[in-house]
């Protein structure tokens, strides 16, 4: 079966994520040296991470305005020179959040995954997942380690959403992949209780194909009879955390998915 057309949140609910995330990126900001490590995006100080986050919030609003916006690098230039990075990075959210609101429903902007919703909700969903998983970040430069899934506050919702925007969109995506592998692998994604998984079939010179299956009770014995190379089950918010490489590496598989998906932390 071909990958659908799929989100599983609304558009409130993704605005809401994105207040969230940037809320607890803040936070965790503030309780840290900005000129701290963040352990889950190597070479990275908080500093860089905040920068890249604003930069990104304001990206976003360009594509959601349907202008050319500035240069990503200016955005990031100017958050790494500002006095106040925090006050900067509260500035992007607030103007990214209002841009979402302000948006047309027949928004007419850039996508740039696979399988990807209209570009309003493409872009709320993009960068719900996008702060939630810098937040992470964040939250790991407190720590000093990647945190745990149940140190987050995230939930299962917001989890499930973003391994399938991970999978179908991030893996799937033609021209330049994000996915490397010498050779053809399978890759099972079963969350516990979740009612859906994913079977991803990667080859070395094509875009990796994701078939997304119903899991509820009367489906679960055809789930069952799927053979795959790698499978990852468990709570959904680990599983999401694993496959952002934002783990704690309890997956015994997590260093094979390190090398085959190359986006890391960006």
């Amino acid at each position: 079966m071909a990958t659908e057309r799929f989100h599983l949140l609304t558009f409130d609910a993704y605005g809401d994520a994105i207040g969230q995330a940037a809320t607890v990126l803040r936070a965790n900001a503030t309780a840290t040296p900005l000129d701290g490590p963040v352990p889950t995006c190597p070479g990275w100080t908080l500093r860089d991470l905040v920068s890249h986050a604003g930069m990104v919030h304001r990206w976003a609003s360009d594509q959601l305005r349907a202008g050319p916006g500035a240069d990503p690098a200016a955005h990031q230039d100017e958050g790494r020179a500002s006095a106040d990075l925090l006050t900067w990075f509260d500035t992007g959210a607030t103007a990214l959040l209002q841009s979402l609101v302000d948006a047309p429903d027949d928004l007419d902007a850039l996508v740039f995954l696979a399988d990807a919703p209209p570009a309003k909700i493409f872009w709320a969903r993009r960068q719900a997942h996008e702060t939630t998983i810098h937040a992470v970040d964040a939250l790991a430069a407190r720590l000093g380690r990647a945190p745990t899934s149940e140190e987050t506050w995230i939930r299962g919702g917001l989890a499930l959403d973003g391994i399938d925007e991970i999978l179908a969109g991030f893996v799937a995506r033609g021209g330049r992949r994000a996915v490397h592998t010498p050779e053809p692998t399978t890759l099972l994604v079963h969350p516990d209780g979740s009612g859906v998984a994913w079977h991803v079939s990667f080859s070395p010179d094509a875009p990796a194909v994701t078939r997304r299956m119903d899991t509820s009770a009367t489906h679960a014995a055809s789930v069952g009879s799927v053979e795959a190379d790698h499978v990852l089950t468990g709570p959904a918010v680990a599983a999401y955390l694993t496959l952002w490489n934002r783990s704690d590496d309890t997956w015994r598989e997590q260093a094979w998915w390190r090398e085959v998906l190359t986006v890391t932390w960006a």
